[in-house]
């Protein structure tokens, strides 16, 4: 049997009984991803040896394309999660995020990399720039769901949401900023293509997501469009744009999410609800193959050679690099201390970390160390948000309560 054939039936058999349990799952502390890791962790070469795929530091390439698919179909569903003036209304507090928060984070975290790994400023700072990204795969299952609907408050859903969904594809020009420090990239170099990337992926997307919303506005007005193919009308739209921007070289994950962007604020409410329902459904159940593939994949010999440093650095990053930030933000982000205080840990490392760390590698800049620590970290914020979402909301309910009496 080959190594497809056992993924398959792994990831067939753990969407079943995630969807059998769905409806409690977000009450439990587990989340998808997780319950996906451990399961690549069980059946691969560390363990049981069933699935046998190579280390990511050995392949790291067979991981960036599944993590590009998969933040495009993410960032997509966070783009339509809400209405378009969710955008209008938060846009202050997502442009401090964005572009204060996001490049204080990699230099953040960047400074225990340094001090912990005893590396040069340069390649701690390709980890750091690399683990900036908040990562909407991970966070939804904080933000997403009736539980989530019932515990938090709709502007930090909105913001944490959309912050996500924006800082996965604008932190390319940190990554070849710290590329540029490195040494494969002249500054100048960076500074070109990440206008050319960002800039062609905005226009990409804008135009993209405009078409498309016209397109359907005209198949539904000629009755032309059956009902079962335009459920997925947004998927294939992220993965059209994703494919164009690849072939321009342009940054396909924002691309993705300007044409969610653009789509959701052209669209009718009625269309822009039917597609976000659809696209958290895929987005639910599309991380499995990639986190179960990520679990056999782990890098186990690099991380004890690390040693506890790894595990201090993976702490000190995820303590460090956001909640501290966000709390000394709390006041203009316009939010209460224990707003801030969930939207500052609620940042977590995930696959964008991977495509990213991955991404540095075709540049030949990563040393193994680096992107061991790497999917140290993202592992680490895996377990640690997994586990703490459904705790975090009861206490952040149990806080609105007692200041409202």
């Amino acid at each position: 049997m080959s190594t497809l054939d056992l993924l398959l039936v792994v990831v067939g058999a753990l969407g079943v009984v995630i969807v059998a349990i769905s409806a409690r799952l977000h009450q439990w502390p587990v989340s998808e991803p997780l319950i996906a890791i451990v399961a690549g962790v069980l059946l691969g070469p560390a363990v049981t040896g069933i699935l046998e795929l190579p280390e990511l530091t050995a392949e790291p390439s067979l991981l960036q394309h599944g993590a590009e698919v998969l933040l495009a179909v993410s960032v997509m569903g966070v783009a339509l999660r809400y209405p378009f003036a969710a955008l209008r209304r938060n846009w202050r507090s997502l442009a401090l995020l964005i572009g204060v928060v996001m490049p204080a984070m990699a230099l953040v975290s960047t400074g225990p990399a340094m001090w912990l790994l005893g590396t040069s400023f340069a390649l701690a700072l390709l980890l750091g720039a690399a683990v900036c990204p908040t990562d909407p795969v991970l966070e939804s299952s904080a933000v997403t769901g009736l539980d989530a609907e019932e515990d938090l408050p709709k502007r930090d859903r909105q913001i944490l949401s959309l912050e996500s969904g924006a800082n996965d594809g604008l932190a390319m020009p940190l990554v070849l900023l710290a590329l540029a420090v490195a040494g494969p990239l002249s500054a100048g170099q960076a500074v070109l293509e990440s206008g050319w990337q960002v800039l062609g992926a905005l226009v990409v997307g804008v135009v993209g997501g405009v078409v498309a919303a016209k397109a359907l506005h005209l198949a539904q007005r000629h009755e032309t469009t059956e009902q079962g193919p335009m459920l997925l009308y947004t998927i294939l739209l992220a993965l059209l744009v994703l494919g164009v921007c690849g072939l321009a070289n342009l940054n396909g994950v924002f691309g993705a999410f300007c044409a969610g962007l653009a789509f959701n604020l052209v669209s009718t409410g009625a269309e822009r609800e039917t597609e976000v329902q659809i696209d958290e459904a895929v987005n639910q159940f599309a991380v499995l193959p990639f986190f179960v593939a990520l679990g056999a994949m782990l890098p186990w010999a690099e991380w004890r050679a690390l040693g506890w440093t790894g595990v201090a650095l993976a702490v000190a990053v995820l303590v460090l690099r956001r909640l501290p930030l966000i709390l000394g933000l709390a006041r203009p982000l316009g939010m209460p201390l224990h707003s801030a205080a969930f939207l500052g840990w609620f940042g977590p490392v995930g696959v964008a970390a991977i495509f990213y760390l991955t991404m540095e590698v075709e540049y030949g800049s990563v040393h193994p160390e680096i992107l061991a620590a790497g999917t140290l970290i993202v592992v680490a914020s895996t377990l640690a948000h997994g586990i703490s979402s459904a705790p975090g909301r009861a206490w952040f309910r149990k806080v609105e309560r007692a200041r409202a009496d």
